[in-house]
């Protein structure tokens, strides 16, 4: 009966200290998401074709699910294959998601201190007293005894000033920004390979085109070689256009070792041997397509970078917490209980029970200043991540301000350039119709198809620009990413969103 009182009792201090612990005050300061400078509009004026899109929206602030896979704007079904590879084979990506396991591991290790530690140590020994005592030389009655105890320790510290619940909080937002680290990993590999797809196929382009000249040129150079042996065109015109036309060759040439680099830089973003990979030629015949841009705001909710910067500042504010914390003493409930006897008979009868509980506090006296200097460490890395969280978001309102006015201008450039190809084309004929003539000399043929190659070659070059800026562009916008896709591990810290 005694016993059990002791129980009652001892239960009723471990409740005792749960009260204390709940009614614990946190000190520190209390976390609000810093400001960020921002224009209600962004500076430069969209793209024509922009006006009035639909065919792709970004996912909103308030959406559960990301409105799908952003390259399929493009409408190119080898790109979106190839994008569809990434997230499954992608070594790169891989390390970030091992990252993000590593993170979320760390939130369990510090929640486990919320919880007391029991350990037990039991041990079993048996002792027998020598049958003469150091202190007498005469012989005594042989004695023996036994110890045997089972004990139960428990530990729990409790969490007065919330050291522990601010670590656990610390832990869990550096797992959302390793979250938010993924999905950045994610979006830059996804735009780095459409990038080098559309290089890949502007290269088809330029390869097609030059084979196409080079085999106009040869045509010119058998024309030459009939008006020379005809007597009609000087040996000059002859050389000329050999002349064109190997150079022609080289160029055709170049572009090909141009075409395997990123043959092969796309192999290794969808982790295959270049060995092991390759495309057909399918000369680019895709067009940038029209991406809303919505307002600088927005941007804010849908960059992953941005976010995990954010959340770096929230796991700042938390160690500046518990450096805080520091200051004030720790109070520890210890307990013990157990059975101990003399012998296996009698070690686990209720009067080998025994047990034991008190609170212990330990407070530093004097440290010479280590914890002031932990808490302006604490504060300095925390002003640190606030202006990496605002720098980050300035450098996005400039990636999507460069890329916008890039759609825009070269929108613009496309325009006039198919003006110039045509005029080119236009030229080349006019010209070689007077050389055949008799009217001009081949240098003046010449010349036109060198302007008209280098105009047909810029065309495919601006349009190779266009599709890069609007790759781009999204990857600025956030692809279809947004805050709501940060994992809250039961217990949400997304604030001021």
């Amino acid at each position: 009966m005694k016993y059990g009182l002791r129980v009652v009792r001892f239960t009723f201090i471990i409740a005792l200290f749960q009260v204390l612990l709940i009614e614990g005050c946190m000190v520190g300061p209390r976390y609000a998401r810093p400001n960020v400078p921002t224009t209600p509009t962004y500076k430069e004026e969209t793209p024509g074709s922009f006006k009035g899109s639909d065919l792709w929206q970004p996912a909103r602030p308030g959406d559960q699910i990301s409105r799908g896979n952003w390259w399929e704007i493009f409408g190119d079904p080898e790109l979106n294959k190839l994008e569809d590879q990434i997230a499954g084979s992608n070594q790169t990506l891989k390390v970030a998601e091992a990252r993000f396991r590593e993170a979320r591991a760390a939130i369990r290790f510090n929640r486990a201190a919320q919880f007391p530690t029991i350990s037990t140590a039991p041990s079993a020994s048996y002792v027998k007293v020598p049958d003469y005592s150091p202190n007498s030389p005469s012989k005594i009655q042989e004695h023996s005894t036994g110890d045997f105890v089972l004990p139960f320790d428990l530990s729990y510290e409790l969490d007065l000033w919330g050291r522990v619940r601010r670590g656990v909080a610390a832990s869990r937002e550096e797992a959302q920004a390793t979250a938010a680290d993924y999905g950045t990993a994610k979006l830059s590999l996804e735009a780095e390979l459409a990038v080098d797809y559309f290089e890949l196929r502007s290269a088809d382009a330029q390869k097609q085109l030059l084979d196409n000249t080079a085999k106009a040129y040869a045509d010119n150079l058998q024309l030459t070689l009939g008006r020379f042996k005809g007597g009609v065109a000087p040996r000059s015109d002859v050389a000329q256009a050999q002349t064109q036309l190997d150079t022609t060759n080289v160029q055709d040439t170049d572009v090909t070792v141009q075409r395997a680099q990123f043959e092969h830089a796309i192999a290794i973003l969808i982790g295959k041997p270049p060995a092991n990979f390759s495309l057909a030629a399918a000369p680019v015949n895709n067009q940038p397509p029209s991406i809303p841009i919505g307002l600088p705001s927005d941007l804010l909710q849908r960059r992953p970078d941005i976010a995990a910067a954010e959340r770096r500042v929230a796991e700042a504010n938390q160690q500046i917490g518990i450096a805080r914390a520091a200051y004030f003493p720790t109070v520890t409930l210890g307990g013990t209980a157990g059975f101990a006897g003399t012998q296996g008979s009698n070690w686990f009868t209720w009067p080998s029970g025994f047990w034991a509980v008190g609170p212990a506090l330990a407070e530093t006296l004097f440290d010479a200043g280590r914890r002031r200097s932990t808490s302006e460490s604490a504060r300095a890395n925390y002003d640190a991540t606030v202006a990496t969280y605002r720098q980050t978001s300035l450098i996005a309102f400039q990636e999507v301000e460069d890329n916008v006015a890039a759609l825009r201008i070269l929108e613009n450039e496309a325009q006039q350039q198919r003006h110039a190809v045509e005029s080119s084309r236009d030229s080349l004929q006019l010209f070689t119709n007077r050389y055949k003539g008799g009217v001009d000399t081949y240098l003046q043929v010449i010349t036109a198809q060198t302007i008209e190659l280098a105009n047909e070659r810029n065309d495919i070059d601006i349009l190779r620009r266009r599709l890069d800026a609007s790759v781009l562009l999204i990857k600025a916008l956030g692809g279809g990413w947004n805050v709501s896709n940060l994992p809250t591990f039961g217990a949400s810290t997304v604030r001021d969103y």
